[in-house]
C-alpha cells in the first residue's frame, strides 16, 4: 500500500501537471515534473517506494521512449508487490506507447500480460480497453 503522504503529494502534483499542461505552461510543467521525479528517486528502494509514483511519472513523461522505460520500472515494482491493478494499468499504458512507437510485438506481449492481471481487478473499463486494443492489434 502506498504511503498516504506520498499518495497525496503524487496526486496533487498530477493535478497540477494536468493544469500546467492545459495552460501550456511549459516552465511550470517542468518544475512540477522535476518535483514528482524527485519524490520517486527519494523513495526508490525504500519502504515508501511504490509503483503508483513511477506510473504517474511515466504518465507525464513527454518523450515516449523514456516513458516506456518509466512504465517498465513501475511494472517491475507492481510485480514485486503483486498489485494486479497496477500491473494491468501499467502494462496497458506501456502497450499504448509501444503501439505509437511501432513496437507491436512488445505491445502485444504487454497487453496479454495486462489481460491476465486484469482478470483479478474490478475496473471493467480497463478490462474492456485492454481487450479492444488486443483485438485490434491481433487483427492487423
Amino acid at each position: 500500500m502506498i504511503n498516504s503522504k506520498i499518495y497525496k503529494a503524487v496526486y496533487t502534483l498530477s493535478e497540477k501537471l494536468m493544469h500546467a499542461s492545459k495552460q501550456k505552461s511549459e516552465k511550470e510543467f517542468d518544475r512540477l515534473y522535476a518535483e514528482l521525479k524527485a519524490i520517486c528517486i527519494d523513495n526508490e528502494n525504500t519502504a515508501k517506494d511504490h509503483p503508483e509514483q513511477w506510473e504517474t511519472l511515466a504518465d507525464f513523461t513527454e518523450n515516449l521512449e523514456v516513458a516506456v522505460t518509466g512504465y517498465e520500472k513501475a511494472l517491475e515494482k507492481a510485480i514485486a508487490i503483486n498489485s494486479k491493478d497496477h500491473m494491468s494499468s501499467i502494462a496497458y499504458s506501456m502497450a499504448t506507447l509501444q503501439v505509437e512507437l511501432g513496437r507491436t510485438d512488445e505491445a502485444l506481449k504487454n497487453l496479454q500480460e495486462a489481460k491476465i492481471s486484469a482478470n483479478k481487478i474490478v475496473d471493467k473499463e480497463l478490462q474492456r480497453e485492454i481487450d479492444e486494443l488486443l483485438k485490434k492489434l491481433l487483427a492487423e
